[in-house]
């Protein structure tokens, strides 16, 4: 009954978020809100909402294990997963705007995150310094798009995405108000049902909440990247994976950490510190390379990849979780 509360409550977290951000998309462009300010705003946080909501609502629980462990986790897998696996199907490019810029920022907020998570616990100043330097992000990243002379390219680029990323945005205002309100009830009832779910498996599989929010937690709510990011591949579309991927785990750190440390401090699980952020760090450090040359992962780099993230979980599942479930 467990693992079915669990699935259930990962399929309302993505259906609730994918509602989410189709309503609020649908009020933005009855609003005539530019499409850039939408990219980056709306569908970036409506994105992370599953994240959100699970640390979050773990974090007020008790539970930082899940918490952390599910942000750490989806950034590991969002590199090593979502980017290794549609490169076996089709060679990614790493030629977008700014993509050696965006790694850098995700680089640097690894670091910063590492840094900070030592210090911890993670309290109301570490969030107000993760959310500030996202807001200070975006708005760089808004005033670039509009400034640079290729600024109508780019506008017209994100308003493609936009298109492309959510097709079926409401445009009445009756039925958005439906998606905006349904998605809510989705992520609020699926982020429940998750967090006592994988609270009740680690204790049965004799496992630390952290290591289910690295692996089982983390995996559930990174699925539309992959989902969406495999899709494109098989339709030799995947030159944007690498840039969401960025993106993803740039607002991951600085957003929802941000957020749920401002809301109620978070401990760091020692094993986390030890292990987990460091293969964070060693993941963003591994597609550095990739975006500085501007190079592709092809199907070689893309198959290292995932063998590198089943080794983790191997480690994280085979000789963390029975060791670790003591302490908790």
């Amino acid at each position: 009954m467990t693992y079915l509360v669990l699935l259930g409550g990962i399929a309302l977290l993505l259906v609730g978020g994918d509602l989410l951000v189709r309503g609020a998309v649908g009020l933005a462009e009855r609003l005539e809100i530019p499409p850039i300010i939408i990219g980056l705003t709306i569908v970036a946080f409506g994105t992370s909402a599953p994240e959100l909501v699970v640390s979050l609502k773990a974090a007020v629980s008790n539970s930082p294990g899940i918490a952390v462990g599910n942000v750490v986790g989806s950034n590991i897998a969002n590199i090593l997963l979502v980017v290794g696996l549609p490169a076996m199907v089709a060679a990614t490019d790493c030629n977008q705007t700014d993509i050696v810029r965006n790694a850098v920022y995700v680089l640097g907020a690894s670091v910063l995150f590492i840094a900070l998570s030592h210090i911890g616990p993670l309290g109301a100043w570490h969030g107000a310094i993760l959310f500030t330097l996202m807001m200070l992000f975006l708005v760089e990243t808004g005033r670039r798009a509009v400034s640079q002379r290729n600024g109508r390219r780019l506008a017209a680029q994100c308003d493609v995405e936009v298109i492309d990323g959510v097709s079926g945005a409401p445009h009445s205002l009756a039925l958005i108000g439906i998606f905006i309100i349904a998605g809510l009830i989705g992520l609020s009832a699926g982020g429940h049902f998750t967090v006592d779910a994988a609270r009740i498996l680690a204790k049965q599989w004799g496992m630390s909440e952290a290591t289910i929010g690295l692996t089982v937690v983390a995996l559930g709510t990174s699925l539309p990247e992959l989902a969406t990011t495999l899709v494109a591949a098989i339709r030799g579309q995947c030159g944007l994976a690498l840039g969401n991927v960025l993106g993803s785990n740039l607002f991951n750190i600085l957003a929802i950490m941000g957020i749920v440390s401002a809301v109620t401090p978070i401990p760091v699980p020692q094993d986390l510190l030890d292990f987990d952020l460091w293969v964070m760090l060693a993941a963003t450090l591994a597609v550095m390379p990739f975006a500085i040359a501007r190079a592709r992962v092809t199907r070689l780099p893309g198959a290292l990849f995932v063998a590198a993230y089943i080794g983790y979980i191997a480690i994280a599942v085979g000789h963390k979780g029975s060791a670790i479930a003591a302490s908790f």
